[in-house]
């Protein structure tokens, strides 16, 4: 065994016995507030997914970064029946270990989704068998084609050709495509294919452009394509210390405003986050003072790169701008320094990339300090793989 695999499974080890007592007071915090794991879910607020014939609750669990069996089962008992995962996360241990805890489950009593990066059609479909595999079934329920901010992408007819390929053997259900910036643009390129089922997005209360994002989801709502909200939380954080936190259930509630957003999949790590994301289901009315506590959010830089892409050209190196951000974003405000070094590692940034410049030429409208965040982040790159946790 690899010494970080012994780390981890000495630390989740020790993670889940201390957290077996608490998992079981957490959920039957949950269960009450719900009313029981059957009578409340008569209480969770629900929406169709477009035309799939699937019904979901209004919060789902992103299952990203969980890796406690019990917090998956405590979801599952308060009514949250979709879970959100993908083939990369943690490596593929999270589909491995949401393979462990279902397979305790009727198939029709949860509603999963996947995600794999696009690929050549056979990669991609010997991807997907591989996460089947994980996962321990035959299907999942919704695929998704990873992270694609260009909407010639989205239309690329080896992607649609791969994922109908995966729908008509049987292996998904519906299948959709998911992205974390230039969002508008990519939802109408979803609508122009006819092809695609549901569309799992960014939004989010820091968004600039968040009306024309709004006007897209209405559009793809219209032409019967589910919508799933991600990045609802907008890093979570105003500040890399983390000193300012944002008001993560008033985010929430901001985003189901909108009744074209079928659901959301807010990223779920403790029980305390679940009893709170959890009674959203029940209530998505805001009060004032939660209408009040996302004001600084517009004013304050924060940690959520928006993706507008338009420093981009102005970086004299090409940079990806918007996706060392986020990796920026995953290190301090989701404090998952391994995924900010892997989505570093994915875009070949190198060490220091800003070092040969004397001046940046790159301004952000959220007052970024580009060149700092990039140096500051890049330093992923030398960090020993046992340091990752």
């Amino acid at each position: 065994m690899k010494s970080m695999d012994r780390r981890r499974f000495i630390r989740n080890s020790v993670a889940g016995a201390s957290l077996a007592l608490a998992s079981s007071q957490a959920l039957t915090a949950v269960t009450r507030m719900s009313g029981g794991p059957e009578k409340g879910r008569g209480n969770v607020i629900r929406r169709p997914l477009g035309k799939t014939g699937i019904e979901l609750p209004v919060v789902s669990m992103g299952v990203m970064r969980a890796d406690n069996p019990a917090l998956v089962r405590a979801a599952l008992e308060a009514g949250m029946k979709h879970l959100d995962t993908a083939h990369g996360y943690q490596e593929g241990n999270n589909e491995t270990m949401l393979g462990e805890v279902l397979r305790d489950y009727p198939r029709d009593g949860f509603v999963i989704s996947t995600k794999i990066p696009p690929a050549p059609k056979e990669t991609f479909l010997a991807t997907l068998d591989q996460s089947l595999k994980r996962l321990r079934m035959d299907y999942v329920d919704i695929l998704y084609v990873h992270g694609l901010t260009d909407p010639a992408d989205v239309l690329a007819g080896p992607t649609l050709d791969a994922l109908q390929s995966a729908r008509r053997a049987g292996k998904t259900r519906h299948i959709g495509v998911s992205t974390h910036r230039n969002e508008a643009e990519v939802i109408r390129a979803a609508v122009r294919s006819s092809v695609y089922d549901v569309i799992l997005t960014s939004v989010n209360f820091k968004q600039d452009h968040y009306p024309d994002v709004r006007n897209a989801i209405a559009e793809a709502a219209s032409a019967g394509i589910g919508i799933v909200a991600m990045k609802t939380m907008a890093g979570a954080f105003h500040d890399r210390e983390r000193t300012k936190p944002v008001n993560c259930k008033a985010a929430l509630k901001w985003v189901l405003q909108d009744t074209n957003i079928t659901t959301a999949i807010p990223g779920i790590t403790t029980f305390d986050q679940l009893s709170e994301n959890a009674a959203v289901n029940a209530g998505i009315t805001m009060t004032e003072e939660e209408k009040a506590s996302l004001l600084p959010g517009k004013s304050e830089g924060g940690l959520y790169c928006p993706g507008c892409a338009g420093c981009s050209d102005r970086c004299s190196r090409r940079l990806p701008v918007p996706d060392i951000m986020r990796a920026y974003m995953y290190t301090y405000g989701y404090r998952d320094a391994r995924k900010g070094r892997d989505l570093l590692a994915s875009l070949n940034i190198p060490a220091d990339p800003c070092s040969l410049c004397q001046d940046c030429t790159v301004g952000c409208p959220r007052r970024f300090d580009v060149r700092g965040r990039i140096g500051d982040i890049a330093r992923l790159a030398s960090v020993p793989e046992e340091f990752l946790i």
